[in-house]
């Protein structure tokens, strides 16, 4: 199975930014442990800044791979455009937050993209996206 893995704004500083939220591992460091626990399936990765260049990710993916797994980042909470982009494509997309954004700021508790997604995983740190990959091998 091939599955995309898409991280948005400020996602390549993991390691390095707001550890005490975030964690210490940057994110290649956790792919590598990814693609190690399915090596059966291919695990593509992009990572953008920014929006216009998210939503096109999701287009390629979405209609070429079976599955998306999407941290869009602070763009969860403004844009609604990834929502349109996440419902024109058909493959499912899991969405993942490391902190659990229902316990922060008033304005990461909107989300733009949820209601186009298959489910969403908040809060369980790098591991979210291990359990959304599962989710979406039906494991």
């Amino acid at each position: 199975m091939n599955i995309a893995i898409i991280n948005g704004p400020n996602l390549n500083l993991l390691g390095k930014r707001e550890t005490n939220i975030y964690g210490q591992q940057s994110f290649d460091d956790y792919l590598q442990v990814l693609r190690q626990r399915f090596p059966q399936h291919q695990l593509a990765y992009y990572q953008s800044n920014v929006e216009g260049d998210l939503i096109g990710a999701i287009q390629q993916f979405g209609f070429s791979s079976q599955g998306i797994v999407l941290n869009p980042g602070g763009y969860t909470h403004t844009s609604v455009a990834l929502g349109d982009a996440i419902a024109a494509v058909t493959a499912p997309v899991i969405e993942v937050h490391i902190s659990n954004t229902a316990a922060r700021e008033a304005f990461r508790q909107i989300s733009h993209v949820s209601a186009k997604c298959r489910g969403t995983i908040i809060g369980l740190g790098l591991q979210g996206y291990e359990l959304a990959v599962r989710a979406l091998l039906g494991e």
